[in-house]
């Protein structure tokens, strides 16, 4: 072999192959147009550092963020009916979960997790948008009636973040029947005596907001989330007039009382935190833990009855005689 043959031949070819770049480094502000690396946006809770505006937070970040030293557990999914009505539109309902899934890498739309914030045992939902819209199902409604028992059960607040544009069309009448279940499951918090606090994040509409996303005892927003029932598209086409400025939005909804709070998301936590706090400090002790009189013995049993039974004399009362009544 001569050094022609041996040489090594320069990979050139390298130098204009297209390499993989990772997608979404950069992440555009919606309102302003920034662009923003996202280790900095999820450095800073997806919170544009600019504007100041609310980005949609995935599901494990916030639980993160939310629970004392990001540690916290699930509670595990409840299983249901997979595509009952055989539904199809554009694509079979059963591929929309199957990507929804792979996407989400959750089974459906709602978490449910428990753990402690400052210290305080809480169970939390969490409604993730990215699945299917947050949309309300038979599973999501099961989850949700699910942390409900689990906090009536362990005796704990009920903390829920609601993202959704409504209730599954797919699931036809089967979901609107999560409505009413959800509200029953809110009315069981209720008669426990247990704080229900509902976060509104961006957007919470539809069939969502006339149902549990609007029980709460107390309701936060996070800023400029888009809060009601019909978008307001729908609403200017119904009506046929334009829509005041800020129309359904969180802060427009607490200048009108709809809302308690509107909450920026680094305070969210503290704020949680202090509301729970004070809600549990005046929370009733439950019915096993108040101190019930001590069992008499049988022989005390007895005795006490005999001595019903016994006139002062020691007689029994059946043979004394009636006491003369004087005129």
């Amino acid at each position: 072999m001569n050094w022609i043959s041996s040489v090594v031949r320069p990979k050139i070819s390298s130098f204009w192959t297209k390499r993989d770049t990772p997608k979404n480094l950069w992440i555009k502000c919606p309102e302003t147009g920034e662009m923003v690396f996202h280790r900095d946006l999820e450095q800073n809770q997806w919170v544009v550092p600019g504007s100041g505006f609310h980005m949609r937070m995935p599901v494990p970040n916030r639980l993160a963020t939310l629970f004392d030293g990001g540690t916290y557990d699930t509670l595990a999914s409840p299983t249901v009916p997979l595509d009952p009505l055989k539904f199809r539109d554009e694509r079979r309902y059963q591929d929309r979960l199957r990507d929804a899934r792979a996407k989400t890498g959750r089974d459906d739309a709602v978490t449910i997790a428990k753990g402690t914030i400052e210290t305080l045992p809480v169970t939390v939902a969490i409604q993730d948008f990215a699945f299917m819209g947050g949309s309300l199902g038979m599973a999501a409604g099961e989850a949700i009636v699910l942390g409900a028992q689990a906090a009536v059960r362990d005796r704990t607040p009920y903390v829920l973040f609601a993202a959704s544009g409504g209730a599954r069309m797919q699931e036809g009448i089967l979901s609107l029947m999560q409505m009413p279940r959800t509200t029953a499951a809110v009315i069981a918090l209720r008669e426990a005596g247990l704080p229900y606090i509902v976060v509104l994040t961006n957007p919470t509409t539809g069939g969502v907001t006339a149902s549990y996303a609007m029980l709460g005892d107390v309701h936060i927003a996070e800023p400029g989330a888009l809060i009601g029932f019909a978008g307001p598209r729908v609403i200017e086409q119904t009506i046929r007039q334009k829509l005041p400025e800020g129309f359904q939005r969180a802060e427009y909804l607490h200048e009108h009382g709809m809302v308690d709070l509107v909450v920026h998301r680094h305070e969210m936590r503290a704020t949680l935190a202090r509301l729970l706090r004070v809600m549990m400090h005046q929370l009733p002790p439950p019915p096993e833990a108040i101190a019930l009189p001590a069992p008499a013995s049988i022989d005390d049993a007895a005795q006490s009855a005999q001595s019903a039974n016994e006139g002062p004399d020691g007689a029994p009362k059946a043979e004394q005689e009636p006491a003369s009544v004087s005129s």
